[in-house]
């Protein structure tokens, strides 16, 4: 279980200070998957990374009885001047790993061929998110953070890693951010949306989603078909 209890976060701008998370609390057990929506900027990339331990709260507290994950498809945690390869071994002296098994898993399902040899500073965000993605199926945690990961790679990679998250891993927590709402829909079972800083839960998408559109002040151009009105 995971318990995010009235957290608050802010960050010291040049235009002074902005309150990114303000009394956010919710509870996450193992086989839930919480979907995220929210506009560019609304914290939820800070909400993912206050979970994950990398960044800590000005107020509140953030209880974790299972192991999380990093954020999915974010390599800012990588060694840059080291390769791929070492990237791996490393993560698997530090979870106790099988090295060669893992570089073999990790080989295969990034497919960056003959760039695992290569300093991860001359990677592309996208090479990174590759590595960073595969690197975490290695380590079974009991919640992954997935942030954006349909963003990264093309239709066949995207099926490798839902198979990987939602097939093989369907017994584990997850907090998914994503601005495809077709994507949190059909992978979710409940839903969110960060707005003002402030975080409203929800059970069901259609009323989440209605909601999430009215405080952005979205419409649907004239002649946009209703059947597609969700996957916007």
């Amino acid at each position: 279980m995971i318990r995010v209890r009235d957290v608050h976060k802010v960050y010291q701008t040049r235009f002074g200070y902005k309150h990114v998370l303000d009394g956010v609390s919710f509870d996450l057990a193992m086989g839930e998957r919480l979907g995220i929506l929210g506009r560019n900027g609304a914290g939820k990339s800070t909400l993912v990374r206050l979970v994950s331990g990398a960044e800590h709260p000005n107020a509140g507290s953030i209880e974790r009885d299972i192991s999380v994950s990093w954020p999915l498809a974010f390599g800012g945690a990588f060694q840059p001047l080291l390769t791929g390869k070492d990237n791996i071994r490393f993560i698997s002296r530090v979870y106790n790993q099988n090295f060669e098994a893992n570089f073999a898993f990790v080989e295969d399902f990034s497919e960056l061929g003959v760039y695992l040899r290569e300093p991860v500073r001359t990677y592309s965000s996208g090479m990174r998110a590759r590595l960073a993605f595969a690197i975490s199926m290695i380590i079974e945690f009991d919640c992954f953070l997935v942030d954006e990961v349909g963003a990264v790679g093309d239709a066949r990679f995207h099926e490798r890693c839902n198979y990987e998250l939602f097939t093989r891993r369907a017994d584990r927590a997850m907090i998914i951010i994503s601005h495809d709402a077709a994507y949190v829909r059909d992978n979710c079972t409940r839903f969110a949306i960060l707005h003002d800083a402030k975080l409203t839960l929800y059970d069901d998408f259609e009323v989440a989603y209605a909601v999430f559109k009215d405080l952005i002040g979205w419409t649907p151009p004239p002649g946009w078909p209703n059947s597609e009105a969700a996957t916007a």
